[in-house]
């Protein structure tokens, strides 16, 4: 497993309720069966709104969560690379409070 998976893997246990599963054949955790984070190509994946979600889309390298590679992004999924790590349990917990107020 590397550093990346096991941060992912810590943070997403770290969160009170969240259960593991899949989301398109990759990692991710759900809170009440709605998925807020998930791991694709070394890389955090978060469900994010409004100004969280621009403020992530514009660091250096992170992109649209793009699952099947075929220029068909998910809008409100952000892939956010280590480089930024120190960033993602931040947001994983606006993921989350995302997703249970939806």
């Amino acid at each position: 497993m590397t550093k990346e998976e096991e941060l992912y893997i810590a943070i997403g246990q770290s969160i009170s309720d969240a259960v593991q599963s899949q989301m398109f054949g990759k990692p991710c955790f759900k809170i009440n069966k709605k998925a807020f984070i998930c791991f694709f190509q070394n890389e955090m994946v978060f469900k994010l709104t409004g100004e969280t979600h621009s403020e992530a889309l514009s660091l250096d390298g992170s992109q649209l969560f793009d699952p099947s590679g075929k220029q068909r992004a998910m809008k409100e999924w952000v892939q956010i690379s280590f480089d930024y790590s120190d960033n993602w349990e931040k947001y994983a917990k606006a993921a989350l409070q995302y997703v249970a107020e939806k």
